[in-house]
């Protein structure tokens, strides 16, 4: 969609005709419909704004308004000032949407909503398209800020008017503070930044290509059957009318508005949107299979009970209000408490481990809806984050968490699932069955906090070759609805550039988790995204004491943080097999892609009973200074000392900038 220039200096007349109107709604229908929606009130619900900004721009085509002063007129239009004109009067006319007469109840839509209009629509509800999270993101800011304030955010961004002419078009509509509208759009750029004009052109602002769903099936029959007794009612009203007095008004009972369509008033008493199971979002079973993003909104709506209203009602209600619900609420301190802006995905819905349960997302976060199905106690509410989460850390949600065991929910495009104990390299590996819902049997969960570090199971998953070639990766579980994904980044080699991580699944990976991997323990409940142990630097030890790995493992959350734990795994079967700890630190960007220099230093004892600093670098090491001795050529260094030292180390990179160790605690 390009974008439209402006002439600031020219003014649509006070009216246009109607052939005129008709072919700027024509040419600009898609541009004038995205606006409408945009500046009507989120409130309204997803399907009730998709109608209304078809109807606002629809009813734009009458040239019965008078002028509305000097506004700006683009250009790259058939006709620039007819554009300017019709833009004037959908502006206007989706501002008035917000306006509510003092006493009018907040629950309910304002006046101008209820009105009877087209286009209506019975038996289907329509929502725009899921964009990403950013979209997301803004979406709930926008749902957040005023109708003016919408209204000067999409002129700046969609229609790109400078300031003066944005102020100039709020005016026109009736806006009676276009600056404070301003300052409040200006508030939301400030988040999107450039981004702004590319995320309000994506598919979740596009109420012109819409998804449908039909509404509650049985919710219908049951009001068709009212209707019926309404309209006998009302015939046999019509009928007394003519033969006496007319009856006291009773009651409203029908709730259809005559014109093949929904009235707005029952969209009203419906509720909130987010509360409707009938608009809970549904992927189409295959899509997974034909898209590029695969995540979880590429998950399709699984289980026995998909179609159970109750239920599903039941977990909307707990995720919206769950003091009000009477839920037991769980999450990690970085997942927000907030309820979903708009109807989530249906990812779940089933009886697992005796209780029901119901899997949704929203975009960002996943939510765990459980009751037991004895009413043994109360339900259950757990919510995590998956924010940019892929075809691996969407991979697999917790559908249960028993004495038995963790059962897991996989992804659509999971083809083989396996379960290995990540503590013996050379174990093997078990098939896990899987039902035809995708969820597995039990996984014995990971030891207790202060229990024996014996075993840690993992899951070996296998992604289909539908979507990519030979494919596996480990999750393990951290007490949390998502699993943690592992993987491994091994020593620095000849070739050029810095080693990607890769899956925890060769020899190599598995022989180094199993020496580290005891150190996930005490992870449990912090938002634990991902986990990769990364092998830095490799050294000779004093004294004909073998080899040693340096390696680190970072812990990366879903909000983005992470820390890190340094360690020096001697070599297995050596006296100082031990893994020796050197440090932690954190928050910190170290040992990821984007802090990739890394320094570190220990103390270390030989068998022979001497002291010595042990040093290394990274691959772009090129020299280390152990704290009160000489430079050192080389990424590793050994210093003997006298008694037990306390060693810090800089290193010296190839571009001549020095690397300090971090502080470790």
């Amino acid at each position: 969609m390009a974008p439209l220039p402006h002439r600031p200096d020219a003014a649509p007349p006070a009216r246009i005709g109607l052939d005129r109107a008709e072919a700027v709604v024509v040419e600009r229908y898609a541009r004038l419909v995205r606006l409408a929606h945009l500046v009507l009130p989120p409130a309204l619900g997803r399907h009730r704004r998709v109608l209304l900004a078809h109807g606002v721009v629809q009813r734009a085509l009458p040239g019965l308004t008078t002028g509305r002063g000097q506004v700006p007129v683009p250009d790259g239009s058939t006709d620039p000032v007819g554009y300017a004109w019709v833009r004037g009067q959908v502006l206007s006319a989706a501002l008035a949407f917000e306006h509510r007469p003092r006493l009018w109840p907040r629950r309910l839509p304002p006046p101008r909503a209820l009105r009877p209009g087209l286009p209506a629509v019975w038996g289907l509800r329509f929502f725009p398209r899921a964009g990403g999270t950013e979209e997301l993101a803004l979406d709930r800011v926008l749902a957040e800020v005023s109708a003016p304030a919408r209204a000067a955010f999409a002129l700046d961004a969609l229609e790109e008017l400078g300031t003066e002419d944005v102020a100039a078009l709020l005016a026109a509509a009736g806006v009676a503070d276009p600056e404070a509208a301003l300052k409040e759009a200006a508030g939301v750029r400030a988040r999107t930044g450039e981004a702004a004009g590319v995320l309000l052109a994506s598919q979740e602002f596009d109420p012109c290509q819409v998804q449908t769903r039909p509404t509650d099936l049985l919710s219908r029959r049951r009001k068709g059957r009212l209707v019926g007794v309404g309209l006998v009612a009302v015939a046999a009203s019509c009928a007394l009318a003519v033969s006496g007095p007319a009856p006291a008004p009773g009651p409203e009972v029908s709730e259809a508005d005559g014109k093949g369509g929904v009235a707005p008033v029952a969209e009203a008493r419906g509720g909130a949107p987010a509360l409707n199971p009938a608009l809970l979002r549904r992927t189409d079973a295959a899509q997974w299979a034909d898209t590029a993003r695969v995540d979880f909104t590429a998950w399709p709506p699984r289980g026995g009970r998909t179609e159970d209203a109750d239920l599903l009602g039941r977990a909307l209600r707990a995720w919206s209000s769950p003091e009000a619900a009477g839920v037991k609420l769980a999450r990690s301190r970085t997942t927000p408490a907030v309820p979903p802006a708009g109807p989530p995905r249906l990812l779940y819905a089933g009886d697992v481990a005796g209780a029901a349960v119901v899997l949704l997302h929203d975009g960002s976060r996943a939510a765990r809806y459980t009751e037991p199905l004895n009413g043994s106690s109360p339900p259950s509410l757990e919510v995590a984050r998956t924010d940019e989460a892929d075809v691996t850390t969407a991979a697999a949600l917790v559908v249960s968490r028993t004495e038995s065991g963790v059962r897991f929910l996989l992804a659509p495009w999971v083809s083989e699932a396996q379960t290995r104990d990540l503590l013996r390299p050379g174990g093997d590996a078990r098939k896990l069955r899987v039902d035809g819902d995708g969820v597995t049997e039990a996984v014995a969960g990971p030891p207790v906090a202060g229990a024996a570090c014996a075993r840690w199971p993992v899951v070996r998953l296998r992604s289909s070759p539908r979507i990519v070639e030979d494919h596996a990766f480990l999750v393990t579980d951290l007490g949390e609805l998502t699993a943690a994904h592992l993987s491994y980044t091994p020593l620095p080699g000849s070739a050029a550039g810095a080693r990607a991580p890769r899956e925890a699944t060769g020899e190599t990976a598995l022989a180094a988790w199993a020496r580290v991997g005891c150190r996930l323990a005490g992870l449990e409940r912090s938002g634990v995204r991902s986990v990769n142990t990364w092998d830095f630097a490799e050294q000779t030890l004093p004294e004909e004491a073998g080899r040693a790995v340096w390696g680190c493992t970072r812990v990366s959350t879903w909000q983005g943080t992470g820390h890190v734990l340094v360690h020096l795994r001697p070599e297995a079967g050596r006296a100082a097999a031990p893994v020796r700890l050197v440090g932690q630190t954190g928050p910190t960007a170290a040992c990821s892609r984007f802090g990739q220099h890394l320094v570190a230093s220990t103390a270390w004892r030989a068998p022979s009973g001497r002291w010595y600093s042990l040093a290394a670098g990274s691959r772009e090491v090129r020299a280390l200074t152990v704290s009160g001795h000489e430079r050192e050529r080389g990424r590793t260094a050994a210093v003997r000392t006298e008694g037990e030292p306390d060693p810090r180390v800089t290193g010296h990179l190839s571009g001549g900038d020095e690397l300090t160790e971090p502080e470790y605690r």
